[in-house]
């Protein structure tokens, strides 16, 4: 609840706080630096945020990245009592974003302590649905409020829903985790996280994979809303209902992934979802009807919710708690480290070479980068057994 209630809340505050600044200024640039900055903050706080998770209690963490964006969020509209004042928000976003950071990753490392290791996969799949549903409501509510009552309002709202979030984690028990001991050097403490990837077996291939992945699919909304505004003349309403219904997607990959990694095991199932990714991004780009764009759109979206909810659950399940929140902090980090330039090229490519031909090309090196995996430790070759000496006790039974 707690979770779901933190994902409403930013949900918000990403349609709200842009609508602020249009309507205060006019200006489409000053919303789109506000935004940066708050993207700018999330990427540098994601550095540190698991050295922060890793040596402080996980619960007050969560407690107190609540309380603090309550504070930063309602200090919107008790300021706009006074007039128009656009310079906090330039301070409030960054800082918010900044602690919804340290909010993920401290969320991600307290799944193992509610529940037995055997159910944190159907654990994780229920939160990304209930998050999922929340960046659905949220934004439709936020722009609801906004053009009833005012930008102002909605960021009140959103205000709330920390203050309740905190009040529901102040009841959270959790089981005692250790933490780094002081005598540790600073720059062990923070490259504890890099360093246990790049000794993992599995983890060090599913980190390098999923950076070409990140940067094949995070501008793939934008080509999609080019494909249907540029190319298909569509209009912004046929836009939001194509990218409404696509988050079905991902309420339908939570429902199922803890049952396909049941049986088919980690990485038949997230091979198999980035593979089928691939095929549903290059039938965007083939399909011209909406409702089969929508169809892909929406398989896209169920395909990387179970990759994502897998992958989580398997750094959950084979790093030691003390770690748990350095490594979720590195893998985000370095699996991000290149999205900037993929949404560059990619949306670049869209421009100058028509959207179906790039998100076709995007789809098969998706699939291909999958189909890498069959070579990494994630499949890990079986080596034959050698064949037993003459005479011995395994030769005679055999025999």
């Amino acid at each position: 609840m707690a979770q779901t209630l933190s994902a409403l809340g930013d949900s918000f505050s990403y349609v709200a706080i842009p609508l602020l600044v249009l309507h205060t200024t006019g200006s489409v640039a000053q919303m789109g630096v506000v935004t940066a900055l708050g993207g700018a903050a999330s990427l540098v706080t994601g550095l540190f945020a698991g050295v922060v998770v890793d040596r402080f209690d996980r619960r007050r963490l969560l407690v107190g990245c609540d309380l603090a964006r309550l504070l930063l969020y309602a200090s919107i509209p008790l300021a706009w009592l006074a007039g128009p004042q656009v310079w906090l928000l330039y301070l409030v976003l960054p800082l918010a974003s900044a602690c919804g950071m340290v909010f993920r990753v401290a969320h991600v490392t307290v799944v193992p302590s509610l529940v037995p290791a055997d159910q944190i996969t159907r654990a994780n799949s229920r939160l990304f649905a209930a998050s999922s549903t929340a960046y659905l409501v949220g934004p439709a509510l936020a722009g609801l409020l906004s053009g009833r009552f005012g930008p102002t309002t909605a960021i009140a709202l959103d205000a709330s829903t920390f203050a309740v979030s905190a009040a529901v984690l102040v009841l959270l028990r959790l089981r005692p985790a250790e933490h780094p001991t002081d005598g540790e050097r600073p720059i062990d403490v923070l490259l504890a996280g890099v360093r246990f990837i790049a000794r993992h077996p599995v983890l060090r291939p599913l980190t390098v994979l999923l950076t070409i992945l990140s940067s094949l699919t995070f501008g793939l909304t934008d080509v999609v809303i080019y494909r249907l505004k540029h190319d298909l003349g569509q209009s912004d309403g046929t836009v939001g209902y194509v990218l409404a219904v696509g988050i079905v997607g991902t309420l339908l990959g939570s429902v199922a992934v803890a049952r396909l990694r049941r049986r088919y095991g980690f990485a038949p199932t997230w091979t198999a979802a980035w593979a089928l990714c691939g095929v549903a991004m290059a039938a965007i780009g083939l399909a011209r009807p909406v409702p089969l764009v929508a169809a892909a759109a929406t398989a896209v979206l169920g395909c990387t919710a179970v990759a994502g909810i897998v992958s989580m659950s398997l750094r959950q399940e084979v790093t030691p708690a003390p770690l748990l929140g350095r490594v979720t902090s590195a893998f985000w980090t370095l699996h991000s480290a290149l999205t900037p330039l993929g949404a560059a090229a990619l949306t670049a490519a869209a421009a100058g070479y028509g959207s179906a031909a790039t998100l076709i090309a995007a789809g098969a090196l998706c699939t291909a980068t999958a189909a890498t995996a069959l070579f990494t430790p994630l499949f890990p070759r079986r080596q034959p057994n050698p064949a037993p000496a003459s005479g011995s006790p395994a030769r005679a039974s055999a025999e």
